[in-house]
């Protein structure tokens, strides 16, 4: 597998790490968007969280709970990001959580400001989320 977080994991390359557990590590983003952007991520590889078992998944949002604390400290306040999926915008395809520093002045501005406008859905297709997602 040719999987750069894999190799990471390995030690096979070499990373800024920071805190590692029984099941996940983080460790400074290679090419942060922020100072202090910070990577958390599964040891094993896993394409979606939903692929992670109970354990890899508690272990993985463990560590995103004691790092999110520190990178906080940069600039009080934290983007927190998964991209869940190729569609979803995730470039290489092993389960990573970004923790970005945030500031009033860093132009990248809300979720909503991602997307082309407020998606308007009749009753019916809301309700036929509704039901679908309902648990």
């Amino acid at each position: 597998m040719d999987c750069i977080f894999c190799k990471i994991v390995s030690g096979e390359i070499p990373a800024k790490l920071l805190k590692e557990t029984d099941h996940s590590i983080s460790f400074l983003d290679a090419f942060p968007l922020a100072k202090g952007h910070v990577l958390v991520i599964p040891k094993n590889h896993h394409q979606k969280i939903q692929d992670l078992n109970e354990n890899e998944n508690s272990d993985l949002f463990s560590l995103v709970h004691t790092m999110i604390s520190k990178v906080d400290s940069i600039s009080g306040s934290t983007l927190l990001a998964v991209h869940n999926g190729k569609d979803a915008g995730q470039e290489v395809s092993h389960v990573h959580v970004h923790l970005v520093p945030r500031s009033a002045d860093d132009s990248a501005g809300a979720i909503h400001s991602m997307f082309d406008g407020t998606l308007k859905l009749s009753d019916s297709e809301i309700e036929e989320m509704y039901n679908k997602l309902k648990i």
